[in-house]
């Protein structure tokens, strides 16, 4: 009998037993330490084994728009430097720069100030404000473009103020990231709101921010469009399938089917993020249609089941089918779990044929079923990482 017989056998005795456990626990209970131990054994040995295994999956077909994004569509961000007023004591105090930026507001509003014989504003008139304070005001443009008049959310962060509850962000212009531009893109202002859990530094502005200028994404440029992977599945082996993919539409798929080869789509991959796309005659009067049918079109990736997330502050934990670890004996606490192809004698190999590493998966479920903290397993997964037996990309979020 090969392999995956006799690991297709030891699975069944192994879920048999833990079936029996379970539905049986009073009577286990009185069983002798010694036969627990042998039943414990055998299941670790049943889940932890390699030879138990899924079919696997080459690759899996999803659309080009899911993975990547048009080079031109980022997400941009407004900034700019704002007055909150209406605090309740908790603003700046004895800090000049907001003094000067009081002043001058008021001055602009038509306000009765106070100047020196050189001319400048007299800020002892509004150094004693508790109620107000200086703030970093930002926005985000979406990655479509906005146009004059749409509204974006608002976030407000003090720069010395204890606290920004109960205030109101006074009108505010926001500039884009580039400090030599003095362009106006968007106006802000508005009640602040404090989240429940956060800083009371930190507020928002629900559509706080309005749009005064247009900010279009641009898309193409000379007949050429650039197609940026997302970062969790950029590759050099991504961006090839893909050059290759688009290069093998035909001129009828594109809907010219009196076309030549020169009417067809061509790719280049630049490197393992960006893939250079020629917009094909046809559609260079009408480029939308062609970006359309060129996002939704399948491309078979590369399976990513050798890879681990972890989410540790949630303690979340997702675990590739395909990531394995080398033979190792795991120690946690009182308990001892040895891994690896063929240990123990429950999964025999044949004469010649090389032994198969265990898998990763295997390892957390047997740990579960001794139910092992999820800390613990982070803990765990950590250490065959430093030490070189985990065979897997780690990803940490």
């Amino acid at each position: 009998m090969g392999t995956n017989g006799v690991g297709s056998s030891v699975g069944s005795i192994g879920f048999n037993l833990f079936k029996t456990i379970m539905d049986r626990e009073t009577t286990i209970s009185r069983l002798g330490p010694c036969v627990r131990r042998i039943a414990f054994i055998v299941l670790v040995a049943c889940v932890v084994s390699p030879g138990i295994t899924a079919p696997n999956a080459s690759a899996v077909g999803i659309k080009l728009g899911d993975v990547c994004r048009l080079k031109g569509q980022e997400t941009n961000t407004l900034h700019g430097l704002g007055l909150v007023v209406g605090l309740r004591g908790t603003g700046d105090s004895d800090v000049e720069p907001t003094s000067r930026a009081l002043a001058r507001m008021m001055q602009l509003m038509g306000g009765p100030m106070a100047v020196d014989r050189a001319g400048q504003l007299n800020l002892e008139d509004v150094a004693e404000a508790r109620n107000v304070a200086l703030v970093f005001v930002t926005a985000k443009i979406p990655a479509v473009g906005a146009q004059p008049g749409d509204l974006l959310d608002v976030t407000v962060n003090a720069i010395n103020a204890k606290s920004l509850e109960g205030g109101t962000l006074m009108l505010t212009p926001l500039l884009g990231p580039r400090a030599d531009n003095p362009t106006v893109y968007a106006t802000a202002q508005g009640q602040l709101s404090l989240s429940l859990d956060g800083p009371a530094t930190s507020a928002t502005i629900q559509g706080g921010a309005k749009m005064e200028t247009t900010v279009q994404a641009s898309y193409h440029r000379d007949g050429l469009i650039t197609l940026v992977l997302e970062k969790n599945v950029a590759s050099f082996d991504t961006a090839q399938r893909i050059e290759e993919e688009i290069n093998n539409l035909s001129a009828l798929t594109l809907g010219n089917p009196d076309g030549g080869s020169s009417d067809r789509a061509r790719a280049r991959a630049i490197d393992q993020v960006h893939i250079e796309v020629m917009i094909p005659p046809i559609y260079r009067d009408n480029p939308i249609k062609f970006i359309a049918y060129l996002l939704n079109i399948k491309i078979q990736l590369a399976n990513r089941s050798n890879r681990v997330v972890i989410n540790e502050r949630e303690g979340v934990v997702v675990i590739g089918k395909d990531v394995e670890i080398a033979p190792v004996l795991v120690t946690h606490r009182n308990l001892r779990i040895e891994a690896g192809g063929g240990m123990g004698g429950f999964v025999p190999v044949g004469e010649g044929e090389p032994e198969s590493n265990a898998k990763l998966k295997s390892l957390a479920d047997a740990l579960n079923a001794l139910d092992v903290p999820t800390d613990d397993l982070i803990a765990i997964i950590k250490t065959l990482q430093r030490k070189g037996d985990l065979f897997g990309e780690v990803v940490y979020q």
